[in-house]
């Protein structure tokens, strides 16, 4: 075994993420017998001290226990909930993810970040559909190419270029079956078990799931309303060496929070400097209220540091699931290679119908009026929420309000009495990498419509409070 990478500080973090990577793959299952102190630290060429001291950290996440004088042992998982008759009651916490939140039929659905069908332009997109048959009268007995279909990638290409002034080739873009397909496609092309990943924390509990099965060392950097700490960043950047660091500067998913400009300007030379690629996710860029959020940092990168992963199918057409990957000539060689083992090309029909209803002066028109929508929904629910005593930090754009909770609550046992009352929302442990208990949790003020924000709020802090 090679091994752990030097630095004192953080070494005991580096066994944590060690023996907690092998229990989550299931090499160690529970009740397995854990390597002794003495052996793993051997094994690893550390210290006996910071072995244990990693083993203290995950007896106390409930990760492991100890037997005395006999050793440590896998904790069985204990189940998050009280109640069995729901499939989201009985997930436990190691597994527990949005899609098991999203199974909860319930009245007031806060956990979704989707926006309500009814803002959707339904009717009008209808008149698009029959467009494309029209149009491309073969196009349900063809396959798109594995990198997607040239027309759509042109008009892309001319979008961004447009929008940003970052000269763009349809060669240098990739049509994907929604954004989560990109992660997927990054992790599969660029990590290996235990090189290590960068990820925000909190960070888009999906993205934490796919980086970490497929064995990645999980270092998190912590985002704020002002961004990041670049002083932490680069500490990190250096002692790590990361394959790459996930993103999601715009909007972010939970928080809502934007990172500046200067500051994405300073992570391209951070990981220009440090040879670390950058996932930008930008899931929510064009639904902002009052002003337009930065310029991707993508749009900063001249020596292909950044993949940038857009996607288009919250605001126009979930079911379409069309989303995009920008990146340089050598790293889309291998994207396309992984994307042609994962589907051999995206849906030529969702990307037709897309392709002719975002290149529609309609499309803008019906942005102009979601932004106000939503702006007027997330109002709605910080209106509510100013009766309690919680905490949030205002978003300038995106789906979601991240809001803070007495200390004292436990945010999974809630969610439990809340679904009881057909309320779900996000407990803020799925969005954390590291999995620890916390008083965060998100709701979507996108989904369900004005007047049922009111009742569900009512409700949910009626829960809450008792």
């Amino acid at each position: 075994m090679a091994k752990v990478n030097p630095g004192e500080d953080f070494l005991f973090q580096q066994v944590y993420d060690y023996v907690l990577n092998r229990i989550e793959r299931k090499e160690w299952k529970e009740h397995h017998k854990l390597p002794s102190v003495r052996h793993l630290a051997a094994e690893l060429d550390i210290n006996r001290l910071t072995v244990l001291k990693a083993y203290k950290l995950l007896k106390q996440h409930n990760k492991i226990y100890v037997k005395d004088k006999v050793g440590y042992y896998v904790q069985p998982q204990e189940l998050v909930f009280e109640i069995f008759d729901h499939p989201i009651l009985a997930a436990n916490v190691s597994k527990n993810s949005l899609s098991e939140i999203h199974q909860a039929q319930v009245d007031f659905n806060f956990s979704q970040a989707l926006i309500d069908p009814n803002l959707l332009p339904n009717h009008y997109f209808s008149d698009y559909v029959k467009r494309v048959f029209d149009l491309y009268p073969k196009v349900l007995a063809t396959y798109s190419t594995v990198q997607g279909d040239k027309e759509l990638r042109e008009d892309l290409s001319h979008y961004f270029t447009k929008q940003y002034k970052a000269v763009l080739s349809p060669d240098n873009l990739l049509i994907l079956s929604g954004s989560q397909q990109g992660i997927h496609l990054v992790a599969e092309t660029f990590i290996r078990p235990r090189d290590t990943v960068l990820l925000e924390r909190p960070s888009y509990s999906a993205a934490i799931d796919i980086f970490k099965a497929k064995g990645a060392r999980i270092q998190t950097i912590d985002i704020t309303p002002e961004g990041y700490d670049l002083v932490q960043v680069e500490q990190y950047m250096k002692l790590y060496r990361p394959r790459l660091f996930y993103l999601n500067p715009t909007f972010h998913n939970p928080t809502g929070y934007s990172v500046p400009t200067v500051q994405r300007k300073q992570l391209i030379q951070l990981a220009e400097q440090y040879r670390c690629l950058l996932v930008e996710d930008d899931a929510y860029h064009d639904i902002y209220f009052d002003e337009k959020p930065p310029a991707p940092i993508y749009t900063y990168d001249t020596s292909g540091t950044v993949i940038y992963i857009r996607s288009f199918c919250k605001y126009i057409s979930p079911g379409l699931r069309v989303a995009a990957i920008i990146a340089q000539p050598g790293i889309m060689k291998s994207l396309l290679s992984a994307k042609a083992l994962t589907d051999n090309g995206s849906p030529l029909l969702n990307q037709k119908i897309f392709l002719h209803y975002f290149s529609s002066p309609r499309l803008q028109q019906h942005l102009d009026k979601l932004r106000i929508a939503l702006q007027i929904r997330k109002e709605i629910m910080e209106e509510a929420l100013s009766e309690t005593n919680w905490e949030w930090h205002s978003p300038d754009g995106g789906l979601n309000l991240w809001v803070k909770l007495p200390d004292s609550l436990s945010t999974n046992g809630l969610l439990a009495k809340a679904i009881e009352q057909s309320i779900s929302f996000v407990p803020g442990q799925i969005c954390d990498p590291l999995k620890e208990p916390s008083p965060w949790i998100r709701l979507s003020y996108a989904y369900v419509n004005e007047k049922q924000l009111q009742e569900g709020l009512r409700k949910l802090i009626l829960v809450i409070e008792k």
